[in-house]
């Protein structure tokens, strides 16, 4: 196969005499033009391979160049199901003394329906103030559903969980329930649906030993 000669093509020169147009083109091989440096010529075919391979390391290389970032196994949240139908997730685990049936703990909480619809919180959504309530962990007083979430708690724990209307509001005397009628009214028209809290204990207190954990 022959050698590609390097060609210099100067523009079209338009010509007074008789308005006709040529090309000038200066065909030079570089062995010609300097001898003494080695030259060899190179192969149509290989070129065309070569400027191939050029285009395509150009576009592969900077992925390669790319650092591989580090890569972390996603945290698993485990699901608990208690007997009662009452599924409790653990996001947070706290720290210090668990809060035991009998206790009485202050919490935040947000109320959803199992849409995600919103119903109530404790902590205004544009603020970010709260407004923590006390709850006694006993069945006759607190909604034994929630009830049993918040048994086991540490301060600074959240808890996410799915209460069955069956161990929900059964009466509007449990709590918690907003003292305003409006809130008051749109979480009582979801007891008979299943509802989703999440809770953060941010106190327990032991009336039997007249002390405070927080």
């Amino acid at each position: 196969m022959g050698g590609f000669p390097l060609q210099f093509c100067f523009p079209s020169v338009l010509r007074s005499a008789g308005f006709t147009r040529r090309r000038y083109c200066v065909a030079m091989k570089l062995d010609e033009q300097f001898p003494s440096l080695p030259f060899k010529t190179l192969p149509r075919r290989l070129a065309l391979k070569f400027i191939g391979l050029n285009a395509i390391v150009l576009i592969v290389n900077p992925v390669f160049a790319a650092p591989v970032p580090d890569m972390k196994e996603p945290e698993i949240i485990r699901t608990l199901k208690l007997g009662s139908g009452v599924r409790i997730q653990e996001i947070v685990e706290g720290e210090g003394p668990e809060a035991n049936e009998g206790d009485v703990v202050e919490v935040n909480y947000v109320c959803r329906r199992s849409n995600g619809y919103f119903v109530h919180s404790t902590v205004d959504q544009f603020s970010g103030e709260s407004s923590p309530v006390i709850l006694p962990l006993d069945d006759s007083r607190t909604i034994k559903g929630l009830k049993d979430v918040l048994v086991g708690m540490k301060v600074g724990g959240k808890r996410r969980a799915l209460i069955p209307p069956s161990v929900g509001y059964i009466n509007e005397n449990l709590k918690p329930v907003p003292d305003e009628f409006g809130p008051r009214r749109s979480l009582l028209s979801h007891a008979n649906e299943p509802l989703i809290f999440e809770v953060v204990c941010c106190a327990i207190y032991v009336w039997q030993w007249h002390w405070k954990i927080n």
